[in-house]
Order: C-alpha cells, then sequence, then structure tokens
C-alpha cells in the first residue's frame, strides 16, 4: 500500500549531499538525482527559518518549467542558527574552527527547511531541533576537523561523526533533522501529496 501510494509520483532529489541521498534510500523512496549549481545566496534582512525556506525555495525555482506532470521536486537547505546569527558552511579551516569555539558550551538550533514543488504547486516547511553541546577543548576540535573534514556542513560538525559521541550532550527535536533532512516529516507530506491541486505556499515548524 505504502509502495503504491508513492509511486504515483515522480520523485526528484535535487541534492549532492551523501547524507541525504542515503536517506532516501533508507526511506525506501525510488527517486532521480537531478542537480543544478545554485548561488545560495539571500536578502540579509531574512532570520532563522526565513533564510532557509528562501533558499530551499530558490534551488526549486532553477527547475521552473522542467517539471512534468507527477514529478515533485525536492529542494532543501540547513543552517545553524546561533545567538541570532546564521552559521552556513565554512569557508576553509580556520572558519570551522571558529564556528566550533562559537558553538561549545552553548545550544543552537538548527534549521532545514525543505521545497516540495510540482508543476502546479509549491509547498515549503521547516524544521528545527536545539542541540547542546558540551565544552569543546582546541586540541579535540583540532582532531575532529583534523580526521573528518567536516567542510560540507553547515555549522562544521556532523552529528552522526566522532564529535557528536564527544561532544554534544543534548539535543531536543529531530535527529535527523540534524543530520540534514527532516525524514519523518518529509515521508509524511510526500505521502499526503496530491498531484492537481491549487497552488500553495506552507510553512510549518516540527514540535520541539
Amino acid at each position: 500500500m505504502l509502495k503504491d501510494k508513492l509511486n504515483t509520483i515522480n520523485i526528484i532529489l535535487a541534492s549532492g549531499s551523501p547524507r541525504r541521498q542515503q536517506f532516501f534510500k533508507e526511506m525506501d523512496l525510488h527517486y532521480t538525482i537531478r542537480l543544478k549549481e545554485i548561488e545560495e545566496i539571500y536578502p540579509e534582512h531574512l532570520q532563522a527559518e526565513e533564510i532557509t525556506n528562501f533558499l530551499a525555495e530558490l534551488k526549486a525555482s532553477a527547475f521552473e518549467n522542467e517539471l512534468k506532470e507527477n514529478d515533485v521536486l525536492v529542494t532543501s537547505d540547513t543552517i545553524v542558527w546561533l545567538n541570532g546569527k546564521a552559521l552556513g558552511k565554512p569557508k576553509d579551516y580556520n572558519d570551522a574552527f571558529q564556528m566550533l569555539q562559537q558553538l561549545a558550551n552553548q545550544t543552537h538550533e538548527v534549521i532545514t527547511s525543505v521545497c516540495l514543488k510540482s508543476i502546479d504547486k509549491t509547498e515549503v516547511f521547516h524544521c528545527v531541533t536545539k542541540v547542546t553541546f558540551a565544552n569543546l577543548s582546541d586540541e579535540a576540535i583540532k582532531y575532529y576537523l583534523d580526521n573528518y573534514q567536516p567542510f560540507d556542513k553547515a555549522g562544521s560538525y556532523g552529528i552522526q561523526d566522532w564529535i557528536g559521541l564527544i561532544g554534544i550532550s543534548k539535543i531536543e527535536g529531530s535527529y535527523t533533522n540534524v543530520v540534514g533532512l527532516p525524514t519523518e516529516m518529509l515521508f509524511q507530506k510526500l505521502m499526503n501529496y496530491e498531484i492537481g491541486r491549487a497552488s500553495c505556499r506552507e510553512r510549518v515548524s516540527s514540535p520541539v
């Protein structure tokens, strides 16, 4: 029944992230990958989930007029939000080092927005997870960066890595959201997705 329901749509994942691709496989979703280079620039006045909502929808807009009937495009964006500031992917080693120093002994939010786009509607939703780091010594940060090289990750860390085992003291909300995709929310959205309804935009937050 589940597969029959999902087989009515053609899922297109517009993400080169190995973690997101792995989630799709683990959810037993049949999908294709389609990638486009997007300059991820957003207006400076945007805050928190406004940023990820904007970027997720921006990525989807690159496929305008390319989708076919029954296609559902999935794009997403993740940021770390700390003390009113967005931390994206680090520019280099030093930037990553400074990010992790900032995150130590602090609680931050990991915000992921997902955009579902078909030929007749666009839907955007987001999920927020609170993550608390314990103290991180400079030695631990250097070890992590040297051995795990998390330079493709928002906030310069992956919760599934070594640092998640030794450095994170508390998490409130979706674990998979911190990895890069709120899988439970996405699966429910896809299960209930209806092609051919009027255009809509929805913004919701997961309970935390």
